[in-house]
């Protein structure tokens, strides 16, 4: 076994919120209008504004032609009888303005009517449009919802032994699913637990990832050996890289060779067992980053003793997966992460020192060093996440005591 503290990786909705309530998705700016009440008065405060303007400035000066941003601005501010209330409001005012400048009549003002007869009317499109992909957008929403839902059950809190958190941040905040997995089962051979990170993203990350959390729950509960399962999830991940290669071949019109795609597909992936009975974990690592291992409040890094390849590419590095066993007893905690928590940069292109940002939890709850290191991440990429990021964290309980 090998305990000790890694180096930083710097010098190199729980699950993401979800909520039942179906309403129409926002984007960004009608977002922070509905937030700030102020802001979804602009479009009248600004015709209120030129219209002040236009009355209190000279006769030969007229702005009255800026009340076109009016309709503009509550096309992607309101809803579409506000916009259709303002883009009428808007040139009446400005017919008013100008007969009491004694403007009406003249071609000029003809045409900032007319102007503001076209935009008005271009405006009610725009807003239309913009709710019509609103909609839209929720849709594709729900349906990634129930797809994530299907394809990556919640974590149970407990299981047996071992009290279990999990996050889930895909790296597309609208997206809600991606190419990182994890599962957690109680089998007969213990408790086994996977995490794991599809090389690539788009559906066919997501299907890859479906594949193989199938597998999982399908092997963990028929394999004695957790190198077995290992064994058998590289083969399940060779067969569905072999069927997409089949499928990208017959779309290449060259009918070319297929091996440089073959390289851009994997996965990495650690397995863990805590055996029943036994105060130890039993650990397999496919080429995923080496998790934390948190006992008294110190925080080290569980370097594998012999690393395995990714999931897929097995049969290229001739590398069979092997067990490592560690203690863990009561108190100890184990942190399962994929590199998106690791390979999170800030604005100045840094690294998230995961270590640090550990230890500095270490002494909480395992809820709240959970939502520490979740906020930490979102923070420190400043919700601007370059890819989906997923953690467990595992925490052996103190047995209880039986019946007298």
């Amino acid at each position: 076994m090998t305990y000790h503290h890694t180096a930083s990786r710097t010098t190199a909705p729980h699950p993401t919120t979800r909520t039942g309530a179906r309403r129409p998705a926002r984007t960004p700016l009608s977002r922070l209008a509905s937030s700030r009440p102020l802001l979804m008065a602009a479009p009248v405060l600004l015709m209120a504004a030129v219209a002040l303007t236009d009355l209190l400035t000279p006769d030969w000066l007229h702005v009255s032609p800026v009340m076109v941003a009016v309709p503009v601005l509550a096309s992607v501010l309101l809803p579409l009888w506000a916009t259709a209330a303002l883009g009428c409001a808007a040139p009446a005012l400005t017919a008013v303005l100008q007969v009491d400048a004694g403007q009406w009549g003249h071609p000029d003002s003809d045409v900032v009517l007319f102007s503001l007869f076209v935009v008005g009317l271009t405006s009610l499109a725009a807003c239309t449009l913009r709710r019509r992909r609103e909609r839209q957008l929720q849709q594709v929403r729900t349906v990634a919802e129930t797809a994530q839902r299907a394809l990556m059950h919640p974590l149970p809190h407990r299981l047996g032994s071992l009290a279990l958190r999990g996050v889930y941040l895909p790296a597309e905040s609208e997206a809600r699913i991606g190419g990182d997995f994890y599962e957690a089962l109680e089998t007969p051979y213990g408790t086994r637990i996977l995490v794991g990170d599809v090389r690539g993203k788009g559906l066919p990350a997501v299907g890859a990832s479906a594949a193989l959390l199938g597998a999982f729950r399908e092997l963990a509960y028929q394999e004695p050996l957790l190198t077995r399962v290992a064994e058998r999830l590289d083969e399940r991940a060779r067969r569905q890289i072999a069927a997409v290669d089949g499928i990208l071949d017959g779309e290449r019109p060259d009918g070319g060779a297929s091996g440089s795609l073959f390289a851009e597909r994997f996965a990495t992936a650690l397995l863990v067992e805590f055996p029943p009975g036994e105060p130890v974990a039993r650990l397999v690592h496919c080429g995923h980053p080496e998790p934390f291992l948190v006992r008294a409040g110190e925080v080290g890094g569980l370097l594998p003793d012999r690393p395995g390849a990714p999931l897929g590419l097995g049969d290229l590095l001739d590398t069979a997966p092997a067990a490592q066993t560690v203690p863990f007893g009561p108190g100890d905690r184990l942190l399962l992460y994929t590199d998106g928590f690791i390979e999170a940069r800030d604005r100045r292109g840094r690294f998230l020192d995961l270590t640090t940002r550990v230890e500095s939890h270490a002494g909480r709850t395992l809820e709240a060093m959970v939502t520490g290191l979740r906020r930490d991440l979102v923070r420190h990429a400043h919700g601007d996440l370059g890819d989906d990021a997923a953690l467990v964290a595992l925490e052996r309980l103190p047995e209880r005591p039986g019946p007298l």
